[in-house]
């Protein structure tokens, strides 16, 4: 599961806004449990003597990221810098006027501050804590608005207006992780505003923020009226607030489609994956004698099943150093999985119902011993045709939404001409695709829970191994009560793009 998303724990919107009577201010007012987060800049509303009125709403919001640095530790989600944490926000809909071509700075807040309780989010009645002019019931803000960190901040535009938020922010997140303790900062979540320019001018006197008004000779001189998100508290599921992990967990084992190197390929197209998978009593355990350290790689020639003579020589490439080498160094992937990138040249060719056995050591050790059965390289005198027919091989009707599940699936040509040894065998071949993504979509309204990973991102991209491709998904993505509905889409190298396939897998999810 390379998808892990964590629901925003906290979130309240402040303002200095007037109320209903244009005279009295909501510096004091809370919205903490309202189903919506909003950000706006009004100007000149109301004159006065210091001129043109400034009214703002900004809004805070906050991530467990305890529960980040508990998945880290559980091997969950990867360490820092291999993974990436990204804001998601959704428009919320509303009847009055909404701003185009603006930008949101997102910021780390930096102290503590209250969620609070509030609700009125029209005539600003609800007082509480946090709001515009004070963090808790104890402690203020140290400039009114709220107390934000210059670092690590991030600018969002919004063309249209009613676009939703997505903004890597990986940076603060990992900041967060450590802490003050560690030498970066605590989690006190985001603030979120329009951009100095966009949020409406004032100007004192003593050139100074005048009360709950913020002094800014650099603002601009209309309004921006009003953007809205859905708040943690919103009815919708799949509209809350969350900070998505993101990360490339990709098993790509070559075991069921090596070939030998072919002087129509480059060198990076010649090497192939050989993966071992160290279960131990149905869990995948790191090799005690091996940790994460590398193994060595060894390859025979068979003889009735078993490796047999010599170790054959290995050419140049992945974890070969040198041509001619007769070990070739696997690298750790994640727990229990260790993998080699080799490539083996079409002198060694062995009659094709004759396997290759492939050896794994260290330390004059032997850990596994596998086979495989390596095919020349294809030519073909036409341009083949890119039509899959796919199968699921474990799909369920119903799923809980505490289930951790693989889905398995079966790929072949829509040609496809088996041959009366392939129709006799009860594991016929599937085919690999080695560039495949997937995504999910709630049956009733067709909407995107899951979207595609492709081009760099790698989140949703299917694994392969000998029996074919798969992905693991984890069910506590989707909200229970629902039919959903898995879509694959496979990279066609002919034409250079993305084609999705016809069938779809559906199923429920239940408490």
């Amino acid at each position: 599961m390379a998808i892990f998303r964590y629901t925003a724990s906290a979130d309240n919107t402040i303002t200095n806004a007037y109320e209903a009577n244009l005279v009295t201010r909501g510096t004091g007012s809370n919205m903490g449990y309202a189903d919506a987060l909003e950000v706006f800049s009004i100007y000149g509303q109301e004159s006065g003597s210091s001129g043109q009125s400034q009214e703002l709403s900004r809004f805070l919001i906050q991530f467990p990221v305890d529960a980040i640095k508990n998945d880290r530790a559980a091997n969950r989600i990867p360490a820092s810098g291999s993974v990436s944490f990204y804001l998601k926000m959704y428009n919320a809909q509303h009847p009055f006027t909404l701003p185009q071509d603006f930008t949101l700075i997102v910021a780390p807040v930096s102290q503590s501050w209250t969620e609070g309780a509030g609700l009125d989010m029209d005539e600003y009645q609800d007082l509480g804590f946090s709001n515009w002019m004070s963090a808790s019931s104890t402690t203020g803000w140290s400039t009114v608005g709220g107390d934000y960190l210059t670092a690590s901040n991030y600018s969002v535009l919004f063309p249209q207006g009613y676009e939703d938020m997505e903004v890597d922010v990986s940076n603060a997140v990992e900041q967060w992780v450590k802490g003050a303790a560690g030498g970066a900062y605590n989690n006190y979540g985001f603030g979120i505003r329009l951009t100095g320019s966009e949020e409406a001018y004032f100007s004192s006197s003593a050139g100074t923020n005048s009360g709950s008004v913020l002094q800014n000779t650099g603002g601009a001189k209309q309004s921006y009226y009003t953007k809205k998100f859905f708040a943690r508290s919103t009815e919708y599921f799949f509209k809350r607030p969350v900070i998505e992990a993101r990360w490339d967990d990709r098993v790509m084992d070559d075991r069921e489609s090596f070939y030998y190197s072919s002087s129509l390929a480059t060198a990076d197209d010649n090497l192939y994956n050989l993966n071992i998978y160290n279960y131990v009593r149905g869990a995948l355990r790191n090799i005690p004698a091996v940790g994460t350290n590398d193994l060595l790689v060894s390859f025979y020639s068979s003889s009735n099943g078993e490796p047999t003579g010599s170790k054959l020589k290995i050419s140049k490439g992945g974890g070969t150093a040198t041509a001619g080498d007769t070990n070739t160094t696997a690298s750790y992937v994640s727990t229990g999985i260790y993998s080699a990138s080799v490539a083996l040249t079409a002198a060694l060719k062995v009659d094709r119902l004759l396997a290759i056995h492939d050896v794994w050591h260290s330390g004059g050790v032997e850990f596994f011993t596998g086979s495989f059965y390596p095919e020349l390289l294809p030519t073909y005198d036409n341009a083949p045709t890119f039509n899959r027919i796919t199968s699921c091989k474990n799909l369920k009707k119903v799923y809980s939404q505490q289930d951790k599940t693989r889905f398995r699936f079966f790929v072949r040509n829509k040609d496809w001409s088996p041959t009366l040894y392939v129709v006799s065998t009860t594991n016929n071949p599937t085919e690999v695709i080695h560039s495949a993504s997937y995504s999910i979509n709630r049956v009733i309204d067709n909407l995107n829970v899951v979207p595609y990973g492709t081009g760099s991102n790698f989140s949703t991209y299917l694994s392969y191994d000998k029996e074919g491709n798969y992905f693991d998904f984890d069910m506590s993505l989707l909200e229970t009560g629902y039919m959903y509905e898995i879509k694959l889409s496979y990279y066609n190298d002919s034409i250079g793009d993305w084609q999705e396939q016809s069938q779809t897998f559906k199923f429920r999810v239940e408490e």
